[in-house]
């Protein structure tokens, strides 16, 4: 004979909105990296690296700074989207998502296997649109009646949210 468990719900804590672009800006930057490390294992790439070639560029201190950089700000946009202010998490969210579309969107040009950099390409548009979209949706909070009655109240927390 047994006893019937009480089916229990699981706790689900509201998830803020820095929370969401921080996890999707880390996705991004992992998949960002991903699809580079893992088109090493195409054939014939090694070989053009070797040859100091990648896709049409030469290899050079410009294009190694160039590629740190494409790198470098959706690492800093986890830190960033976290402790910015939030309209500026927000607007910072919205540019660089936006500016990375076509970065995105040129990568699949420079790949040979079209399945390959067509998925990574596809994968992080979808996290670049999450993105966008919590960031466009950012809640926003309604001023309280003692800020609307005490300027300096309203003073203050234009100059935290800033």
């Amino acid at each position: 004979m047994s006893t019937r468990q009480p089916t229990t719900t699981l706790e689900d804590p509201r998830i803020t909105v820095r929370a969401k672009l921080a996890a999707a800006w880390t996705s991004f930057m992992f998949l960002y990296a991903y699809v580079d490390i893992l088109g090493f294992f195409t054939p014939g790439i090694v070989e053009d690296i070797l040859d100091g070639r990648v896709f049409e560029f030469d290899l050079s201190q410009i294009f190694s700074t160039t590629a740190l950089t494409l790198m470098a700000i959706p690492i800093f946009m986890v830190v960033l989207s976290m402790t910015l202010p939030a309209r500026m998490s927000r607007t910072a969210s919205l540019v660089v998502a936006v500016l990375y579309v076509p970065v995105t969107v040129f990568n699949v040009a420079g790949g040979f296997w079209l399945y390959f950099y067509g998925l990574g390409a596809v994968l992080e548009l979808i996290v670049l649109a999450l993105i966008l979209r919590y960031a466009w949706t950012w809640p926003r909070t309604a001023p309280t009646a003692a800020a609307a009655t005490n300027p300096e109240r309203e003073t203050a927390r234009a100059q935290q949210e800033a």
